[in-house]
């Protein structure tokens, strides 16, 4: 089983040296991926809704920290984890995405969501009752801009002739996967993604939720078993044997890639690290 390492944006701080250093740590731990978080900006509680993540917790740039990320590092593939890909620009995320592949020479994958965020949705003047529509359509624009040498597109939320994205990235086109467990997501994911990177236990809720996906799968005529897989591991607190009884939990349910996601803090680089090298033993052994 692959192992993905969760950026630790909220704890890394701002010393470059430091995010480096962390990077090549995963790479020379063995981890196979390095995903990196996406929020835009940082939100206050309001009218009884509370954020996941307030104004408080600092978000790396997603895109801009992939680009370092590439020159700090040199086999370990880089991933966005999730990118709230409704909010951008579909251009300006291909070109952004096309070049951090260029950049790492066919490392990028590229990990999209809707998000939970109502608040940055209006704060960036996007539509959030649009989302999952427009996230769709979105797919099918990225991979003709990476993939295509003019692009004429009209729809419901893009409207182009004869663009291109030029240089194209080395994958044409970067994988896409889909991030969130709703049905229509699930569906979606089906339809239009190469595999799906959820953040559920992997328990009969999970299960049936897979069954669901691989159901789509066959009705889109594609293949379940070529579709790719990652559990996320969500935890509340430092716990080695539950995170190694969800990494098996996922092995079961046919994951290829886990990731521990930490909601607790771990505030010192070197806690980071040795996170890294706990996960991997229980994981790996």
């Amino acid at each position: 089983m692959q192992l993905s390492a969760w950026f630790p944006t909220r704890d890394i701080g701002d010393d470059p040296s430091k995010i480096r250093d962390w990077a090549q740590a995963a790479e020379d731990l063995g981890y196979d991926y390095i995903e990196v978080p996406d929020h835009v900006f940082g939100v206050t509680a309001r009218d009884g809704w509370a954020p996941l993540y307030d104004e408080k917790d600092a978000f790396h740039e997603t895109f801009t920290t992939l680009a370092f990320l590439a020159a700090a590092t040199r086999k370990i593939k880089l991933s966005t984890g999730v990118l709230i890909l409704p909010q951008r620009q579909t251009g300006v995320a291909a070109k952004q995405a096309a070049q951090i592949d260029l950049l790492s020479e066919g490392r990028l994958r590229l990990g999209i969501g809707v998000g939970w965020n109502h608040v940055e949705y209006q704060a960036l003047d996007m539509d959030w009752h649009t989302r999952g529509a427009r996230q769709a359509e979105q797919v099918e624009v990225l991979r003709r801009l990476w993939t295509e040498d003019l692009v004429t597109f009209k729809g419901k939320f893009h409207d182009m002739t004869e663009v291109n994205i030029v240089p194209q990235p080395v994958q044409r086109p970067i994988p896409i996967w889909f991030g969130g467990s709703s049905d229509a997501v699930v569906k979606r994911a089906a339809r239009l993604g190469d595999g799906w990177m959820p953040i559920i236990s992997p328990d009969e809720k999970a299960e049936a939720k897979l069954e669901d996906l691989r159901g789509h799968l066959r009705s889109f005529g594609r293949n379940p078993n070529t579709f790719g897989l990652e559990g996320w591991l969500r935890m509340s607190n430092d716990d080695p044997q539950r995170w190694a009884a969800d990494a098996d939990g996922w092995r079961r349910l046919g994951a290829q890639i886990v990731m521990l996601y930490p909601m607790y803090r771990i505030p010192t680089f070197e806690g980071q690290v040795e996170t890294l090298r706990r996960f991997k033993e229980v994981v790996r052994g």
